[in-house]
Parts: C-alpha cells; structure tokens; sequence
C-alpha cells in the first residue's frame, strides 16, 4: 500500500458525512484493497492486544474491546461487498477473488487465536458471576458458540486443516458468483423483432429495446435474465418457441462452470462438518438456527411435499384443458396459468401494470405504510450521493421527530448489477459504537426508456415490500452490540419480518393508496382488487412445487457425509428430486444448481428451507394483526418493540412469543397455500 493511497484513503477514518454514509464521492476502486488489508492487520494487532491483557478477563475487555476492534475494516467491507454486489466492475471482481480467501484466513486468525478463547471461555463458565443484562449475556453466549464453532476446539493439525477448507471454499464461492454473473449475462435473450415479443405489454417491449441498447444492441430487444428459474415473462408471450427459447436459456445456465465448483464446495463443507463433530453440513448448520434438528426441518419440508404436488397436478389438469393438450410443458405453464387466472377470476396481470408504478409503489406504498404502522417518514437527500446514479438516499425520521437512519433504494437492473432482490447495510445500528443504520434495498426492475414510468408487475411489488421489510429490521435495531444488530438473527428466522411486511401490499389502505394509474390517477377497481385476492391461491401448488424442489436440493447437497462424492451436478439433481416425489417436468426448481447462489455464494447452505419455516411465523402474525382490539399503529409499535428492535439480542422464538403470547401455528401457512384441504 503506497503512502499516497494511504493518506487519501476514506475508509481509514470515520466518514464525516450524516449517519456516517461512505462518502462515495471520494471512494475510487484502488481504495478497497489496501484498506481491507490495513483492516485486516490493524483487527488482528487489537485482537492480540485483547489476548495479552495481563487484567484477568472482564466483559468490558474481552468482549466488548472485540465489539471495538476492526473499525476500518467494517467500513471497508460493508461497502466493497454492496458495491461489488450492485455495481461491479473487472476490477472489483479481480479484488474479490483475492479478498475473500484472505477474508476467511482472518476469520480463522481471530476465532482460531487460543488465548482470546481461554478468555471468553472464561468468561462463558463465569456467566452467572458476571451481572450481565440480558443483551451483554446474549452476546457472550453468541461469541462463544461463534468460536467452538469456527473451531477453537480444535487440535493444532485439525485447525490447520480448517484453515485450508474454508480458504478454499471462499475463493470457489468467489468463483461461483462470478460464473452466475457472467453466464446470466450471457443467456439473456436478444431478439430481433418486436413481433417476437408479442403479448408483453408496451412499456415490457420498450424497456427491451432500452436493454438492447444498454447492452449496445440497438435494433434488438434483449430479455435479461432475473436470478430464478421461471422467468416472469412466460407469462405473457404468446409465441411458444421464444418461451421455450427463453426457459431453456434459464435452466442451462452455470451448469458447466458452476456444476463442478457445486460439487467440490458440497464434498469440503461435509469435510469441514465432519471435522466439527457434526454428521453433515446441514447438521452444523441448523444447529445454530431455530430449527434445532435435521428431523425438524425434513419434518416440515416433508409434509408439505404430497398436499403441494396434489395442488399442482390439479392445476395442471386445468391449463392443460385450457390449452387442448394432454399434457402441459414447463414453458407453456405460466402462459396458460394467466390465461385460467383470467378465465376463472376474470383477472388479467397485464391490466394491473398501469396502476403499479414505481414512484407511487415506493412513496404512496412502502413508505405510507412504514408510517401507518410504525409512525416513521422519509425524506429524500438528493445531496447525499450513493455509489451509483441510480441508487437514492433518503433520511428516516422517527415518529417523535428523531433521527433514525438512512435508506437507499436501488430499483433498476444494470448489467453491473447480479440478479436478484436483496439488502444490504452499509452502516450497522450500535449503542456501543453511536451508530445509526444505513441500510440499503437492490432490485432488478427493467428500466424504462428516459422520461417513461417503471410500471411494475404484482410480483415486483410484492418483492419490493419484502426488501423493504429487511431494511426495516435494520433500521429499527435498537441494540447495544454490531454483533447482534438488525438482522442478525438466525437464517431461518430472518426472512419473517421481511415476509411479514408484504401483508401491507395488499392491506386495503394502503392498497388504495398506491394502487392509481399512471396516466389518470384513477384508483385501481374495487373489482380487480377484489379479484386479485381471490385469485391468489391459484397457483400455490406450482409455487410451493417449485420452492420445495429447491429447497430440497439445498437440503441433499449439504446431507451428503463426510466422503461422499456425487458424480455430477446434473444426475444429482435428478436423483434428489425423483426421490422426495418432486420430479415434475414441467416444474423446475426454483433454482438448479448451476445459479443458486443463495446457498453457493449467499449464506444460504442449507438455510434455503428458512423461507417457508419463516412464513409459518409469518402467517400467523399476518393473522394477529387482522385481530380485533388494537390499531394498526398500536400493533405496529407492539411488534417493533418486542420483535424488530431486538434484533439478535433475544433468542428469536421467545421474541416471538412475546408479543404472540404462544409458540407458533402452522395452520394460517397451510390455508395461505391451499394445502390445508
């Protein structure tokens, strides 16, 4: 790191800006690695400094001189991975695949250091001595499960094997992302007429011909992929060999670059499992969660799997009907499911682009109902500048008046951005560090030409809520540690309150709010609301299908023991899913193997079944909220206080039990999906 880049480097130093936001106007690619690295050094001095302390152990300088350490290196990383993540370039990708091995060797530099060890397990055995609050208790415990499971029971030749495996599964992660990237660029679908694109809407075909452009295509419209496997457009275009083209395109993608890097992360994590003690990756992992057990989790996912396919098959017999066939292909489903929404329900998705636009979806929507329910309200900060021309910053006020924290949303796809829907923080809520959030929410909306509305489809709506409900958990966080901050809780726990903020989507006042045509502002018909709901469940069996196929995947690649080895991606794929029932040719999983980057590169692995364990707590509170006897509001300051604000601080089940004042029901989900009959 040259003197130069380390006198002018932002990240060395706290940024001056309000809520602390990266001051991205100074930011340049050349900062990251060298802060990282100097990061990396400076955390690993003041953890060596903590370990030294000749003072027997105290919480005050153990764990929270922990809490303390690697401030530039916080900084630094919270920013490259969202900047990397949502506007990445070469050269941030070239940084990535150095970064993040050398990442994992610091973890394993900190969690594998056997004197700081001996002084939280000190402090572990002495817990009850301590006079903790509840918070610091939480937080040792955390710390110390942290580092038993990283491994610091280990002996010296086992840890020097961990140390290999998790180096070498952060630069394959690395190289999976990459790939997923790269190939979904790759796959998009370029098309050379409009004729082509026939039943899409106007704005649908006019943003292809944007994308085109972008792309530096003029002439053509190009179809960018989204992250999963059913792309949205199936819905609508009437010419079957573009879907079958399209779908195909889909499916194929990574299987020769990321199938093999699927194989070998699957055999080094039940390695690294086996070395823990534990009898699979998913063993370790759901260990930590709310899950508890592999039974509970196979439980669940396997009682859904029969009522799910019954569902489906049902359906499918009806579009099949529909279209005059015997039998119906998985690039035709969505298009004849619309065509028997619309019969049954006299419901057409197109219609309701008009009245779903953006802005209104964002202001009149999201936001609306944040203050409804929580009392907040945001304001734009035009001069606060993102990391990127389309990302925008808006300050949050609390419903006294007070500071809460900055939001940035990020609405457009890109061809630097990778696919999917997710947040992100930059800056992490903390009592002990005086930090209010900076959260962040991605999306990968189709850009309109200039000067023409971004009309949305009702899935785009719902997943912006959802996003939104992520970046609420981190804004409400009101702790004292980073490390039990907003959304860090369990991963099966942390898709509910996103889950659980989609409800206001479709809650009547805030449904009228925003529901308006673009052109007249006319609302929404009462009819096609009325409608919409109940065409709902239509459709579950091919979603829940489609989920539970993924998520069984998810759950088999990280069953495997110690020394298994599957031949290749592609039969394994087959093999999981002809044995749990789930080999529908005309449902594909959500995500194949070779873009699933949920639980390849995302934190995922065998976390993917945590979306519908989530939705059991998720149902059930949209339930309690329906209840008789509290506002809105009084409900919403309820589950803020006892549920959003604790972040990871309190075990996540006994939160949800105190405001619920039971342990969870999965009869709202079963109803909710149409398995319950």
């Amino acid at each position: 790191m040259t003197t130069e880049t380390t006198r002018d480097n932002p990240f060395l130093s706290p940024s001056t800006l309000p809520y602390e936001l990266p001051p991205f106007a100074d930011i340049r690619e050349e900062h990251y690695l060298p802060a990282l690295e100097l990061g990396m050094r400076e955390q690993l001095a003041e953890v060596a400094a903590i370990a030294a302390d000749p003072a027997p152990a105290t919480f005050e300088n153990t764990v929270e001189a922990l809490e303390r350490s690697g401030a530039v290196l916080r900084r630094a990383k919270l920013a490259f991975y969202n900047q990397s993540s949502a506007d990445t370039t070469p050269g941030l990708q070239q940084i990535e695949a150095v970064i993040s091995p050398a990442l994992a060797e610091h973890s394993d530099a900190v969690h594998l250091d056997q004197a700081l060890f001996a002084r939280i397990d000190d402090l572990h055995r002495r817990v009850d001595e301590l006079g903790l609050d509840a918070e610091s208790r939480r937080v040792l415990e955390r710390y110390h499960a942290g580092f038993v499971r990283a491994g610091a029971r280990l002996s010296q030749a086992e840890q020097e094997r961990l140390r290999a495996l998790n180096s070498e599964l952060a630069g394959a992660a690395t190289a999976f992302e990459q790939n997923v990237f790269a190939d979904t660029r790759a796959a998009a679908l370029v098309l050379d007429s409009a004729e082509e694109l026939a039943g899409l809407s106007p704005d649908a075909v006019a943003a292809a011909a944007e994308n085109g452009r972008a792309l530096g295509r003029d002439g053509s419209y190009v179809i960018s992929l989204k992250s999963f496997s059913n792309q949205t457009e199936l819905a609508a275009l009437d010419d079957p060999a573009v879907r079958r083209r399209l779908l195909a395109a889909s499916l194929a993608r990574g299987l020769e670059s990321n199938g093999p890097l699927a194989r070998r992360m699957a055999v080094l994590r039940a390695e690294r499992a086996a070395l823990l003690g534990f009898a699979s990756h998913a063993a370790y992992e759901v260990a930590d969660q709310t899950a508890r057990t592999t039974d509970a989790v196979e439980g669940m996912l396997g009682r859904l799997v029969a009522p799910a396919v019954a569902n489906a098959l049902r359906e499918a017999e009806a579009l099949a009907a529909e279209a005059g066939v015997d039998g119906i292909e998985a690039a035709d489903w969505q298009y004849y499911a619309e065509r028997v929404r619309k019969a049954r329900f006299d419901i057409d998705a197109s219609a309701m682009r008009p009245y779903l636009e953006l802005e209104s979806v964002l202001w009149n929507g999201a936001f609306h109902a944040a203050g409804l329910v929580y009392g907040i309200s945001f304001t734009e900060r035009p001069d606060l500048r993102a990391y990127h021309p389309d990302a925008r910053v808006f300050e949050v006020t609390d419903s006294d008046g007070s500071p809460l924290g900055l939001f940035i949303g990020d609405y457009h796809a890109r061809e630097s951005k990778r696919g999917g829907a997710w947040m992100n923080e930059l800056v992490a809520q903390s009592g002990l560090l005086g930090q209010k959030p900076v959260v962040v929410n991605n999306l990968n909306i189709a850009k309109p030409p200039a000067g023409e509305p971004a009309l949305l489809t009702w899935d785009e709506v719902t997943t912006l809520f959802h996003e939104f409900g992520h970046a609420l958990h981190g804004l409400f966080s009101d702790v004292r540690y980073p490390l039990v901050a907003g959304t860090e809780v369990p991963r099966d726990f942390v898709e509910y309150p996103s889950q659980v903020n989609e409800m206001w989507a479709e809650w009547p006042e805030v449904l009228s709010h925003f529901a308006r045509h673009h052109v007249t502002g006319e609302p929404m018909p009462a009819e096609l609301v009325t409608r919409m709901t109940q065409a709902q469940t239509f459709g579950e069996g091919f979603r829940t299908v489609e989920y539970l196929a993924a998520a069984l995947l998810d759950w088999a690649w990280h069953s495997l023991p110690a020394g298994a080895e599957p031949a290749d991606a592609e039969s394994f794929e087959e093999a999981v899913l002809e044995g749990h029932g789930l080999k529908l040719d005309a449902i594909p999983p959500r995500y194949r193997t070779g873009y699933f980057a949920h639980i390849f590169t995302g934190g995922y692995a065998a976390g993917y079944y945590g979306y519908i364990w989530s939705e059991v707590l998720d149902a059930d509170t949209v339930e309690w909220f329906k209840e008789d006897g509290r506002t809105v509001r009084e409900s919403g300051e309820i589950f803020r206080r006892e549920l959003l604000a604790k972040g990871g601080s309190a075990d996540p089940m006994a939160a949800f039990a105190g405001f619920r004042g039971r342990a969870p029901e999965i009869a709202p989900l079963l109803a909710r999906r149409g398995l319950s009959g």
